[in-house]
């Protein structure tokens, strides 16, 4: 195993000292990655962003694909790139709290997630944020509630998209429904609609990504409800085919592009003047900000749909 080091938690110092970092001699050309599901666009999309800024600035990509995000597969990530003598390592997959605070020496390190900044360098993506705007979108357009299809349990973006999600409706002080629990797939999409469109009352609907969406359009076409016209519907990633679905979809959107070029920049500038640490961003709080891509999936609230009485029964 390699050495360990430990941060305490707390200030922006939570970096290595100059003395600590790797030695410009033995390092490579080459950026490890750690990343999760790559099926799964979110995570695909950013691999390739970080994959297109690393080759500008003449890298290349070693890539570690976590199974699970538990910290002894974490461990063994860093562990397996480490040995690779990797010039330092993006972690593009949210790690466990506590991974964050026993890193290989010697070993300089990026985070993309919120809970990192402070302790390493991070890229803050405000996911929490991209849902409050999916949901104050649908609320705005006189839809009662947004009932709301979450990510995979164990993935920190979905719980950042839930609170986004419960945020806007406590800010137009509307009660939220309860969760429709998703992966991630057009499958699960699929199931989540097949559920509600048994429930005439629903008429707005907030999708943790894309493909669950795509999954919902199919239900409701199926049980022949029309999207805007009974339910509404919004995604979340901007997938290239999301302009292209019947009808096109409103989404969110995230720049991961963007995003990649910031985690290379923040790598290489942590290498060049060792010590900083903190958010690299574009929002004034160090946040980028996921953008309402407006589609023909929403439209204003329409009434309940026939058949609705006064008391549903449970999603």
């Amino acid at each position: 195993m390699p050495e360990e080091r430990t941060i305490r938690r707390g200030g922006r110092g939570g970096t290595l000292p100059p003395d600590r970092v790797q030695p410009e001699h033995v390092r490579t050309r080459t950026i490890g990655v750690i990343t999760r599901d790559r099926t799964v666009h979110g995570a695909a999309a950013a691999l390739r962003g970080i994959e297109r800024a690393a080759r500008m600035g003449g890298y290349s990509l070693r890539v570690e694909t976590l199974r699970r995000a538990d910290q002894h597969t974490v461990a063994a990530a860093f562990a397996t790139l480490a040995r690779q003598s990797v010039t330092g390592v993006i972690a593009a997959a949210a790690l466990p709290p506590t991974a964050l605070l026993r890193l290989p020496a010697d070993l300089p390190v990026v985070a993309v997630q919120p809970d990192a900044a402070g302790i390493i360098p991070a890229v803050v993506v405000d996911q929490a944020a991209g849902a409050r705007a999916a949901v104050a979108h649908l609320l705005g357009l006189g839809h009662e509630q947004v009932w709301h299809v979450s990510g995979a349990e164990d993935w920190p973006e979905t719980h950042s998209r839930v609170a986004g999600w419960r945020a806007a409706h406590r800010a137009f002080r509307r009660m939220a429904p309860p969760v429709l629990e998703g992966d991630w797939t057009a499958r699960s999409g699929y199931a989540a609609g097949l559920r509600l469109a048994h429930r005439p009352d629903v008429t707005a609907v907030f999708a943790a990504s894309d493909q669950m969406a795509l999954g919902l359009l199919r239900a409701f076409a199926e049980r022949g409800i029309l999207v805007p016209g009974d339910i509404s519907v919004v995604g979340f990633d901007d997938i290239p085919e999301a302009a292209y679905l019947h009808p096109p979809l409103t989404t969110i959107r995230q720049n991961h592009d963007e995003i990649g070029r910031r985690c290379v920049t923040a790598l290489l500038e942590f290498l060049a003047v060792t010590g900083h640490a903190g958010l690299i961003g574009q929002e004034a709080d160090g946040s980028l900000r996921p953008r309402l891509v407006l589609r023909d999936t929403t439209g204003p609230a329409a009434a309940a749909r026939a058949g609705h009485e006064e008391h549903c029964s449970p999603v």
